[in-house]
């Protein structure tokens, strides 16, 4: 489904946040990435990369933009909110932009330009597409454990909050 999206003055000032936010994090020892939340037209989260700073290899910008809106919401999900990436969102972050059911993604720097500088996801694209068995980290399934309880657990429950 090919989308025609008009990019308005708006977008390019959030955008711009998105920017800053990853040179101050360049300026202040995190990575070059920096990740703007807005719904409505209002900015509700601003901030960039944390990995080296946290010693949390998922502090990516966009992961930290989900904990810091989703806590200002008060919500687990970001229905109705635009982000704004300084980069193309990586596997892990596109994937948690996906969970936390953003309405749209807009981001300047492509995955080619942050390959350029040492920031490749390529190897995961290509992990994806290997068997489990051929992966450089083995995922290996132990079948009939007590781990199918807590699903079944789940299932049962009548008062649970889907997700």
């Amino acid at each position: 489904m090919k989308q025609n999206i008009e990019i308005t003055a708006a977008d390019l000032a959030f955008l711009a946040k998105a920017s800053e936010a990853s040179m101050k994090s360049v300026e202040n020892g995190g990575g070059p990435f920096g990740a703007v939340v807005v719904k409505d037209g209002e900015v509700i989260a601003v901030t960039s990369n944390s990995v080296t700073l946290d010693n949390d290899p998922t502090a990516h910008a966009e992961v930290n933009a989900i904990r810091m809106a989703c806590k200002k919401l008060g919500t687990f999900k970001l229905n109705g909110c635009v982000v704004y990436s300084s980069c193309e969102p990586c596997p892990m972050c596109l994937s948690a932009l996906y969970w936390a059911g953003v309405d749209r993604i807009y981001y300047g720097n492509t995955k080619e330009d942050a390959d350029a500088i040492d920031f490749s996801d390529k190897f995961i694209y290509e992990e994806l597409d290997r068997p489990k068995s051929e992966r450089s980290i083995p995922c290996i399934h132990i079948p009939n454990t007590d781990a199918i309880l807590a699903f079944r657990a789940w299932q049962a429950k009548e008062d649970k909050t889907e997700y």
